[in-house]
């Protein structure tokens, strides 16, 4: 299939090796910055600079493409998929902006080609993973989602280094968080609903972020009483997070932020991503829990490097393309992340990154 992807950043790259070494995509990898191609020089795909602000230019990109898969930063995700529908091309992105997502659900409406954001890691994977158990239930009481990108050996205060996009994780810690209490959808604030568990011997905390459901709140309103979503940290990240955001006050500056985060806290090839789900209700008369997890490490073999979030977000993404051009995912409309089946998604050979628990 003839493929567009947008952005040739850490994710990027990743997702290009995957679908050009698979041998079923002819792949493009389009950037603005010239000199930011050069990280998938070495592949098999071919190389364009595109100015992804101008919409003419884009659907011009995309008119002879089957598929564009969208690795921009979340603020691109609604005029990426305009693009899209006006060439008539299948839309898939990375996005876990609220906002964003329903924007191109509004796109996707009477289109006649598919639209499926959010098949990154969480929002992706975990939605698929959360609604797979959940139906396995005669009743469902409480789903609880837990997704962290960690570094594998934090040093700082803020035991964290960067291994994703920054303007993803300020994004996530700024805006309302959905959830469902008692069957109805709520918003609770980032940063709030702390709790603390140990897996595999490490302490960890989590609490509330924005956008990781997904599309699970509308999927699951009045059928389950009680779900949420958050993002797993060491102990204490929450506590000097809430200082720079709140007391100093960073969160009505954003950028500023930002432009901190990337001079002070050093990025990481060595993380690890954890995956942990819980959901409990009634089954066969009997009140049960049943627990869903993953915990995947960075790859550092001869000759390869790749980060867990690399690898978790490309095949989250690269396993819904391939879903759909074989055929199991819907043809038009909007696609959410439950509407992939969990056996599908292991099964698949971008997918098996999360076939295993690997410690």
């Amino acid at each position: 299939m003839r493929t567009v992807l947008l952005g040739s950043g850490h994710i990027g790259q990743t997702i290009a090796r995957l679908l050009s070494e698979s041998g079923d995509y002819e792949v493009t990898v389009a950037d603005r910055d010239q000199q930011a191609l050069k990280s998938v020089a070495h592949l098999n795909v071919e190389r364009v600079t595109v100015d992804s602000s101008d919409p003419a230019a884009l659907e011009a990109l995309l008119k002879p493409a089957d598929i564009v898969i969208n690795a921009l930063p979340y603020h691109m995700a609604s005029k990426v998929a305009a693009a899209a529908r006006n060439a008539h091309t299948h839309y898939f992105d990375l996005t876990e902006d609220v906002q964003a997502t329903r924007e191109i659900a509004a796109l996707a409406a009477d289109a006649d080609t598919v639209f499926m954001p959010q098949c990154g890691l969480a929002p992706g994977f975990i939605g698929v993973a959360a609604h797979h158990l959940a139906a396995s239930f005669d009743e469902v009481h409480d789903v609880k989602m837990r997704v962290g990108a960690l570094p594998e050996f934090p040093t700082n205060e803020l035991k964290y280094n960067l291994t994703w996009s920054v303007d993803g994780l300020v994004n996530e810690y700024c805006h309302p968080c959905e959830a469902l209490r008692d069957g109805e959808k709520v918003a609770v604030d980032p940063l709030e609903g702390v709790e603390h568990f140990s897996l595999d011997g490490v302490e960890y905390e989590a609490f509330n972020t924005s956008g990781g459901l997904g599309t699970l709140c509308e999927t699951l309103a009045g059928r389950i009483q009680n779900l949420d979503y958050k993002s797993v940290r060491y102990p204490g990240h929450q506590m000097r997070m809430k200082f720079l955001l709140s007391d100093l006050g960073l969160k009505r500056d954003p950028e500023l932020l930002k432009d901190i985060l990337r001079k002070s806290i050093p990025t990481t090839m060595q993380d690890v991503v954890l995956v942990f789900v819980t959901v409990s209700g009634m089954r066969g008369g009997k009140f049960v829990q049943e627990v869903f997890t993953r915990k995947i490490f960075a790859i550092h073999e001869e000759g390869h490097d790749e980060s867990a979030i690399q690898s978790t977000t490309a095949s989250g993404i690269c396993t819904a393309v391939d879903l759909f051009r074989l055929g199991k995912l819907p043809k038009s409309g909007f696609v959410s992340q439950e509407q992939i089946r969990l056996p599908d998604f292991l099964g698949n050979r971008f997918g098996k990154v999360y076939a295993e628990h690997r410690a």
